[in-house]
């Protein structure tokens, strides 16, 4: 058995060979002559090429399973990718982009688990700086280095979905205010050349200014000032998706609600050569090969271990974190809010998040399941620990939604013993052919991908052409985007559509929907544009919010949307910003897909069910429980 659990790697290897999918199957061309030596400018521009061809148009899903299909014992894969989280379609998009043939299952929806779930912070890890300071752990030290290194490099490869978000550190005396800004500056100096801006001091009134709801007096304690440093915001699940569909630009043949159930093993039973996949929207099952496979499964990947080795020892050890959305009136467009420290010692945030306040986070142990919920429990946890800070009332009847999200905490199947649990993360191949990276956090899916792949390359003794690329390489829709890019939007498109009366009128593409639709798909935003102006799709979803009629169809056409869930709770953010206003969206939803996908009336029933059921799972007030005014 081998393992590893990687801090940190400096420098890049640059090149890669491009895939493209053609006629059912997976075809390699590699974009430069062989006297370029497999690196080298000329191929990453390549790739480039093809990613941001304009009017590339990702393969059908019915063309990225029969390049699954058609890969054989004599004719496999390199590499077969399970999960398709943010490390899966990390991981596929550095193999293809390596000259590598690769192929990628997921049995829902890419980012439908964690990654869809997470704090929506790009950040380096504060609190692991404090741990390595007062504990004198380079380790943990080594870990802010490459967390914030990667910070940095997920926020310019995805400029459209990634921003940087200044953070509020509330100080209520003196000893507070220095320590903190002593500790905020020395996370400056780590970030070094990485740095997204430097921190600063605000006194008490500059403070009230900048959050208006911030409370200055109570609980015989006075505000004297605050510390504003600055980490990473991000759309989580699109970026997820970009992922995915970038992986797919560069040739890699991703499949989502596609299941592994059974692992395939070579005539002597002794190292794993393929796997049985079910397709999940047709029921039909199909043999796929590969030369190596790699287990991102995230909470489940013990579960995909299992399927090798029924008897190998769990590595996972899960952490539920749970989230609540509240209106945007309790916290300011531009500033976030971080409490270090609360009563039971937990770390919890208030931050500005696509026109709504999110908060939380717990920590807690958790079953592993498909759909956590959360706990009322944790629910007001949250609540009363914000309200600490806050000048006004904090009610249950504000949260618009609540969810919960289960950390892959990674333990390293080979040790003895249970204190090797970590936030970093760990790769290993505990079964021939099977190499599993797990742990870590949204941040650092990077250069888990890179590790991974690594592993995968020596595990398979693949021939690479080149080296990894991804530290340089932006995903779709971000290659030429600049933040005025929504003027463009705003200028050229109008939003035609269909008014309660069947007649087509024409709708203002105003600022805020235009602004929406740059940041959620970048320069594809234009596409998205021209089909609420050319297919009368220009009406918007729920009351309140940005998300158009157009994005449906776009979604389902080049996303590979295939439900409505899918849709209200990963293309765009809507379950997760506005459970209600997600129901009431529902049967638009429903009724767009089912004109893309051809679905008959009995499909229709089925999904609006299915998603309904979905949304239950998420805690908004109309879903919390109540008892004589209080909830339970």
């Amino acid at each position: 058995m081998t393992s590893t659990t990687r801090l940190r790697r400096f420098g890049t290897a640059v090149g890669a060979a491009v895939a493209t999918a053609y006629g059912g199957s997976i075809l390699l061309h590699p974009p430069i002559s062989a006297s370029d030596n497999g690196g080298g400018p000329s191929q990453l521009d390549a790739i480039r090429r093809k990613i941001h061809d304009p009017f590339a148009v990702v393969p059908s899903r019915d063309v990225q399973q029969s390049a699954l299909i058609g890969a054989s014992p004599a004719n496999p894969l390199d590499m077969l990718v399970i999960g398709g989280g943010a490390t899966g379609c990390g991981v596929a998009l550095d193999a293809v982009t390596r000259g590598l043939r690769v192929g990628l299952v997921e049995r829902e929806d890419f980012s439908s688990g964690t990654s869809s779930r997470s704090t929506k912070l790009i950040h380096g890890g504060v609190r692991y700086l404090e741990k390595a300071v007062f504990n004198l752990d380079y380790g943990q030290l080594k870990l802010v280095f490459h967390a914030l290194e990667e910070r940095k490099q997920v926020i310019t490869n995805a400029p459209h979905l990634c921003k940087a978000l200044p953070c509020m550190t509330p100080c209520f005396d003196w000893f507070e205010v220095v320590y903190y800004w002593m500790g905020l500056k020395m996370y400056d100096l780590v970030a070094g050349a990485k740095l997204l801006h430097l921190s600063r001091y605000y006194s008490a009134k500059e403070s009230a200014e900048l959050f208006p709801t911030l409370a200055r007096e109570g609980k015989n304690r006075s505000l004297r000032g605050t510390v504003v440093y600055y980490d990473g915001q991000m759309n989580d699940s699109r970026l997820n998706v970009g992922l995915a569909l970038t992986a797919a630009l560069a040739g890699a043949a991703v499949l989502n609600h596609a299941e592994v159930i059974s692992f395939l093993k070579d005539d002597a039973g002794e190292r794993i050569i393929g796997a049985r996949i079910q397709d999940n929207l047709s029921g039909k099952e199909f043999d796929t090969y590969a030369k190596v496979i790699v287990n991102a499964g995230g909470p489940f990947c013990d579960s995909v271990r299992k399927l090798a080795d029924k008897d190998a020892r769990a590595m996972i050890c899960p952490s539920s974190g749970v989230h609540i959305v509240l209106p945007d009136y309790y916290s300011p467009e531009g500033m976030g809010l971080i409490v270090p420290k609360t009563k039971d010692g937990r770390v919890v945030f208030m931050l500005p998040w696509l026109g709504r306040t999110v908060a939380g986070t717990t920590d807690s142990n958790t079953p592993i399941t498909s759909l956590p919920e959360p706990h009322e429990d944790e629910i007001q946890f949250i609540l009363d620990a914000i309200s600490d800070y806050l000048n006004v009332k904090v009610r249950r009847t504000d949260v618009l939604s609540a969810w919960s999200g289960i950390r892959p905490l990674a333990m390293d199947p080979s040790a003895k013993n249970t204190e090797s649990i970590s936030r970093d993360h760990v790769v290993c191949e505990d079964y021939p052919g099977l190499v599993t990276i797990t742990g870590g956090k949204w941040t650092t899916y990077r250069s888990m991908a890179e590790d991974a792949v690594d592993a995968a390359i020596k595990s398979g003794k693949l021939n690479a052409p080149s080296g990894c690329v991804t530290s340089n390489l932006r995903i779709v829709g971000g290659e030429g985007w600049d933040p005025a890019h929504f003027t463009v939007i705003a200028q050229q498109y109008t939003r035609m559509k269909i008014s309660h009366n069947g007649k087509v009128v024409p709708g203002v593409m105003d600022t805020t929907a235009a602004k929406h639709l740059s940041h959620a798909y970048g320069i594809m935003a234009e596409r998205v544009a021209a089909i609420a102006q050319n297919e009368n799709l220009g009406k918007r979803l729920a009351h309140g919010y940005p998300y158009l009629e157009a994005e449906v169809a776009y979604c389902a056409r080049h996303e590979y949307c295939e439900s409505a869930i899918d849709f209200i709770a990963r293309r765009c953010r809507l379950a997760f910003l506005d459970t209600d206003a997600a129901g009431r969206a529902l049967p638009r939803v429903v009724e767009i897909l089912a004109a893309e996908h051809k679905w008959n009336r009995s499909k229709q029933k089925e999904e609006l069910k299915k998603a309904r059921e979905f949304l239950e799972t998420f805690k908004s007030s109309k879903n919390a429980q109540f008892h004589d005014g209080k909830h339970n």
